[in-house]
């Protein structure tokens, strides 16, 4: 591996917050840009997504370095599927498949980030997964094939979610089996200290792929997800980043950059707890877990950039990209005040157009309020186009 665990944690924070600039065909040139695609969804956001990082071999581009990663790749495939935009999304699976699996996705994970190499090729320049990138792509390939009716993309996605649970899990004594950010990196001390990502465990997920799949494992991931997110977040603020210690449970994780604050990761812990179906028994748990998030963001009036998930100390205003992932919490608790002001102050400060992962969270968050898509109880994914309740 070519990266440590720390940088790698540190490298996709950074690939989070870059800029697009525009390319033509499969390799980036400076200057060009690339002809605009037809518009082939109902879903205008995401076609608009899709016009400004989506290039035409189904590749999407998230920083000023003209990279790619797996987690960039994983949205657009949920976006397109919401989208019932079935030409991109095969796009994006053949690319991805071809580029980031050498070929055979059900013979690697993904790799998590693609690009220059020093030798000035472009490929693969760092074959480690990301485990919330993966879980996104299984999860999507098997909505694809189920609401689609398209069986190789059930299959495929079936196989991935298979070898994520080989590859990316692990059992930790006093929490069971544990979704680890990647396969390398996230074991500090074996058989006694691992590194976790809050933010990539949607509990609708393992819901759905335990259905799916009727593998039992995923329902353990389900208990022991909604332990950590509980846990690692004792004043109800999510860390980017959290350990498990054998005898100690979650404690803070005090070794990276972020010193058990949460900012860029972890705003996707609130935005995957708001989107959980009403009727799901972690919902309930899980919002009264994270209600002081939900009052700081009231009296703020603005979404903090950093929040010490151990003082609670804020740190800055995030831009509107950060209030767009909120609105399906503000709306799930009932604070109803708040939710109008995150609606104001998205409109007043929107993510730039070539913002890849501020443009993410407005899709991931004003779609769902604007009712693009749902997760059922089971954790199956519904949208309109499918003629199924909203």
């Amino acid at each position: 591996m070519r990266k440590s665990c720390l940088a790698f944690a540190q490298s996709r924070r950074d690939l989070l917050m870059g800029a697009l600039l525009l390319c033509s065909g499969g390799v980036p040139l400076a200057g060009l840009a690339r002809p605009a695609l037809p518009r082939a969804s109902a879903w205008h956001d995401w076609d608009d997504f899709a016009q400004q990082f989506l290039q035409a071999d189904g590749r999407v581009l998230a920083n000023d370095e003209q990279q790619t990663h797996s987690e960039a790749q994983s949205y657009a495939l949920m976006f397109a599927l919401i989208a019932n935009d079935r030409l991109r999304f095969e796009q994006i699976v053949r690319w991805t498949e071809d580029n980031l699996c050498a070929g055979d996705m059900t013979a690697r994970l993904p790799a998590w980030l693609w690009g220059r190499q020093d030798s000035g090729q472009w490929g693969v320049l760092d074959s480690n997964a990301a485990s919330d990138a993966d879980l996104w792509i299984a999860y999507a390939l098997i909505e694809a094939g189920r609401l689609w009716n398209v069986r190789r993309y059930r299959v495929l996605g079936k196989v991935l979610a298979a070898r994520i649970l080989k590859e990316e899990t692990a059992q930790l004594p006093g929490l069971g089996l544990a979704l680890l950010p990647g396969p390398q990196g996230f074991t500090l001390e074996a058989g006694r200290r691992w590194r976790l990502n809050p933010s990539y465990l949607p509990i609708q997920q393992f819901r759905w792929l335990a259905q799916a799949t009727q593998d039992a494992a995923w329902e353990q991931l389900c208990v022991s997800s909604q332990r950590i997110l509980i846990d690692s977040a004792p004043r109800g603020f999510a860390p980017d980043w959290v350990q498990y210690v054998v005898g100690q449970g979650l404690v803070p994780d005090h070794e990276g950059d972020q010193q058990a604050r949460g900012g860029y990761n972890a705003i996707r812990v609130y935005l995957w707890v708001g989107t959980l179906d009403a009727q799901d028994p972690a919902r309930a748990p899980l919002l009264q877990a994270l209600m002081p998030m939900v009052r700081r963001v009231a009296e703020l009036g603005y979404p903090p950039e950093y929040v010490d998930s151990i003082s609670g100390v804020v740190q800055g205003a995030a831009g509107g990209g950060f209030s767009a992932a909120l609105l399906p919490l503000l709306q799930a608790a009932r604070a109803q005040d708040a939710l109008t002001a995150q609606q104001g102050y998205l409109q007043a400060h929107p993510p730039g157009v070539d913002a890849y992962y501020g443009q993410c969270l407005r899709l991931w968050g004003q779609g769902w309020m604007e009712g693009a898509y749902r997760f059922a109880h089971d954790g199956r994914l519904i949208v309109p186009w499918k003629d199924e309740a909203l």
